[in-house]
């Protein structure tokens, strides 16, 4: 049975000061605060958003 592919994103700078969107992305990964680690799936949409807010997160591959 093949592992999905997953994504440990955690959210390293605040969005204030940036634009509006990028926080309404933030908030659609389902980050609430600061420092907060999500667990996400490894797809074109997940990297799509991560892409735009690229300078708020660190990633890294699971």
């Amino acid at each position: 049975m093949k592992k999905e592919k997953t994504l440990k994103v955690t959210w390293v700078k605040s969005a204030i000061g940036y634009n509006k969107h990028q926080a309404e992305i933030m908030t659609a990964l389902g980050f609430k605060k600061l420092n907060q680690t999500r667990i996400l799936p490894d797809n074109a949409s997940i990297r799509g958003s991560l892409f735009h807010v690229r300078h708020l997160v660190e990633v890294v591959e699971e």
